[in-house]
């Protein structure tokens, strides 16, 4: 088999761009917006947390079912319709529809998301490490998704105070929808757009397409992925990093409830947040294939855990902007590095390449359940002890997680922390 390095640049930055533009509608908008979103909508914490629990359910039997189809078709074909089928479904999210209508679209971003989207991409990225770029390739990956949706936030931002004509202290539920729905529009467009791309110039040469195809996924294959144990680790790092990653979504909350800051100065410091993620994310990767992404994978759950006890303790409030802001680049920091690398360890982990779709169809059926219980875990914490109370205990529960995913990702350094230049020399 040829190098898979021979996937051109502009193969991993339309990866990239197609790896946030997807998730803009059903999670970006929130973790920026979320404030916006609870009003608009007229939703509590719990309520878009159920939202996003019904997303999870979905996702959940879409990732067991939709890695197998990434390892039968193309990647490229995959993707685009699964970028168009979401920003059809920003066309109802733009309606601001009743309850129920908003927990069945998010079943269905959940299939478009996940069944179409999830396995797909993760297996292209890995082609385009090859045997030697994976932190590279993944740490690419997850930073340039954050630098892109950091740019979909800012847009976001500026469309929205741009058609919010009123005082945002004083506005109104219709002027608030009025501008947010330019929002979502505007968002829908730009995902189209991006699916076009993808179908038109995500290719890769002939024979390497059909290399990492196989015609048929049986029984006894899937029985070999499932017994690997750095299959069954990853469930367990993937897990704690991605509840994680899932409270990130709480800092522009945060910085309304505790921080008393406006619905416009909350969205900024989640596009703040945005920002650290591209940059940790590259940094982090181009570390990892210099070394041992294992260790750093590591090492991100200490981080994690030590932030993460920052804001627990209670310390983070009437404290100066600025160090509020560093703060949050810590926990930032770990959860980010983690994301980065999790799949990343998949070359080191033995893996083999042509059923990457079928083992992250199997890590992520338990690796992202948190899309399940973490919102409205969360949004019960938040809800039952509101103000700085409820965010402490959010909070200790990213640290509960992060403590258990460190333990995993040790172990998963015991086993296969080689240094890379020791695993490509291996025939």
């Amino acid at each position: 088999m040829k190098d898979p390095e021979k996937a051109p640049w502009y193969y991993l930055f339309l990866l990239i761009l197609a790896g946030e533009s997807v998730f803009i509608l059903p999670f970006v908008l929130q973790r920026v917006f979320r404030p916006t979103v609870l009003k608009v909508f007229e939703l509590d914490n719990v309520e878009l947390g159920l939202c996003f629990s019904v997303y999870g359910f979905v996702a959940l039997i879409s990732y067991l079912l939709g890695g197998p189809l990434a390892d039968k078709y193309q990647p490229r074909k995959l993707i685009a319709i699964a970028l168009w089928m979401t920003a059809l479904g920003g066309l109802v999210f733009a309606t601001f529809p009743e309850y129920s209508t908003l927990q069945i679209l998010y079943g269905f971003w959940g299939f478009t998301t996940i069944f179409l989207f999830w396995s797909p991409m993760i297996k292209a990225t890995r082609v385009w490490g090859g045997q030697k770029s994976q932190g590279k390739a993944f740490g690419f990956l997850d930073g340039g998704r954050g630098l892109v949706g950091a740019l979909f936030g800012t847009l976001g931002v500026v469309v929205f105070s741009h058609f919010m004509s009123a005082n945002l202290e004083v506005a109104t539920l219709q002027e608030s929808r009025f501008a947010f729905r330019y929002v979502i529009l505007t968002s829908s467009a730009i995902v189209a757009v991006v699916g076009l791309l993808v179908w038109v110039f995500m290719k890769l040469p002939e024979h390497l397409e059909k290399e990492i195809i196989v015609d048929k996924i049986t029984v006894s294959q899937i029985k070999e992925v499932v017994r690997l144990p750095s299959v069954v680790l990853l469930m367990v790092i993937i897990l704690c990093a991605y509840v994680g990653y899932k409270i990130t979504d709480v800092f522009s909350l945060y910085a309304q409830d505790v921080m008393l800051l406006d619905e416009v100065g909350s969205a900024q410091v989640g596009t703040f947040l945005l920002f650290a993620r591209p940059v940790v994310g590259v940094f982090i990767g181009v570390l990892a294939d210099r070394s041992r992404p294992s260790l750093w994978l590591f090492i991100s759950f200490i981080i994690a855990f030590f932030g993460a006890i920052i804001f627990a303790s209670g310390m983070v409030s009437n404290i100066p902007y600025f160090v509020f802001l560093l703060s949050i680049l810590v926990v930032a920091i770990g959860v980010y590095a983690a994301r980065s690398l999790y799949f990343a360890v998949m070359q080191s982990g033995k893996i083999p390449l042509v059923f990457t779709g079928t083992a992250v169809g199997l890590i992520s059926l338990v690796g992202y359940t948190p899309d399940i219980f973490a919102g409205p875990a969360m949004g019960y914490l938040l809800d039952a002890s509101p103000g700085l109370e409820g965010h402490q205990h959010v909070f200790w529960m990213l640290a509960v997680f992060s403590f258990i995913g460190g333990i995993a990702a040790f172990r998963y350094f015991q086993l296969y922390g080689k240094p890379i230049n020791e695993i490509s020399k291996k025939p």
